[in-house]
């Protein structure tokens, strides 16, 4: 069977091009088609003689990730559909803004942690992204961000269908490709990683030495109600975490995020911002209060503008560092917490 050729690293690439009797150049040339000019099929190298090629074709293939379908959204936030080469579908996000463009990622194909509140979270997980489908993603989403907006990708966020932290190695080689100057060479400080709380993971992550930022999607800080709506905390609970981000913090110096998206009748009374005060003072942190995003499956509401500034008050007023985000692409199903891998007809 065929390799893909973008799970060699440039040392297993030039070790083949040595095997064949090539120069050492050759491995230099063809990586960088490869990654800094992100072709999706071994004729667009111009550089590299014909018999090379045709060995390359023999001996290798380029599975692509295909654009399946875009949909955008009255505020210019565009959602995809892509097809990997199995035939499987996730989706991304390009969101613009005045101050950033940012692309939304996937990293599994389905989830497996069945958050109540989450659409991702009622499918399957069928599989895990290699680390090229993940880089990917940011390629073809920084191409229509270029094409529509004129602007680059400033920022990527690993907050797309699936977990990042279990799916670990490949989305840490996926960082390692974006950040390279031999690659994408965009800064890891511009990314981050969002997970539901892998405990272990996140003490891991910090040790890699990446520079990115992380993001723990919370959404409640007492055991019990994050529980219902998580059943990843009956495994990973407030304790572990808040070990877990403290590791992080003294060892990578960057401020965790804390993800809250305010659900009425469930987290966005007094009682629980003053909880969520509790845990967030153990450790230097930013929080972000989300809007919630309604989604076919569940029977959740979000709150309204007003109780979400009471909310924040609350977490203002004992000098935590707030940020109210704004729903963005709800009319596409693009928002946080929407995404379903769905094919429009």
């Amino acid at each position: 069977m065929k390799k893909e050729i973008r799970l060699l690293s440039q040392l297993d690439l030039a070790t083949y091009i040595n095997s064949i009797g090539e120069p050492k150049f050759r491995a230099s040339q063809i990586y960088d088609w490869i990654w800094k000019k992100n072709i999706t099929h071994f004729d667009q190298i111009k550089n590299v003689p014909k018999s090379v090629l045709e060995k390359l074709k023999t001996d290798f293939v380029l599975n692509a990730v295909q654009e399946h379908s875009r949909q955008i959204s009255k505020d210019k936030t565009i959602k995809f559909v892509f097809t990997l080469h199995d035939g499987a579908n996730i989706e991304g996000v390009l969101i613009p803004t005045s101050k950033r463009m940012t692309a939304c990622v996937s990293s599994q194909v389905g989830c497996s942690l069945d958050c109540k509140f989450c659409a991702t979270g009622y499918l399957q997980r069928v599989r895990n992204l290699t680390s090229y489908e993940i880089v990917d993603q940011v390629v073809l989403i920084n191409n229509v961000a270029k094409e529509i907006y004129g602007i680059p990708l400033s920022n990527i966020v690993y907050m797309g269908m699936g977990e990042p932290l279990l799916n670990y190695k490949n989305v840490v080689d996926s960082i390692r490709t974006i950040s390279s100057p031999d690659a994408l060479g965009m800064s890891p400080k511009r990314i981050t990683v969002s997970t539901a709380g892998i405990a272990k993971m996140i003490e891991k992550l910090a040790d890699e030495g990446l520079k990115n930022h992380l993001a723990l999607s919370l959404h409640a800080a007492n055991n019990i109600k994050r529980s219902a709506i998580m059943p990843i905390n009956e495994s990973n609970d407030l304790e572990s975490l808040s070990n877990a981000l403290i590791y992080w913090y003294k060892t990578t110096g960057i401020r965790p995020t804390l993800e809250y998206c305010v659900i009425e009748n469930i987290n966005a009374g007094e009682e629980e911002a003053h909880e969520l005060v509790r845990f967030a003072k153990q450790f230097p942190c930013k929080i972000n209060l989300i809007e919630y995003n309604a989604i076919e499956k569940a029977d959740f509401r979000g709150v309204n503008y007003n109780q979400i500034d009471d909310f924040a008050a609350i977490l203002e007023e004992n000098n935590l560092i707030v940020n109210i985000r704004r729903s963005r692409g709800r009319d596409i199903d693009a928002a946080c917490g929407q995404l379903a891998g769905k094919i429009e007809s």
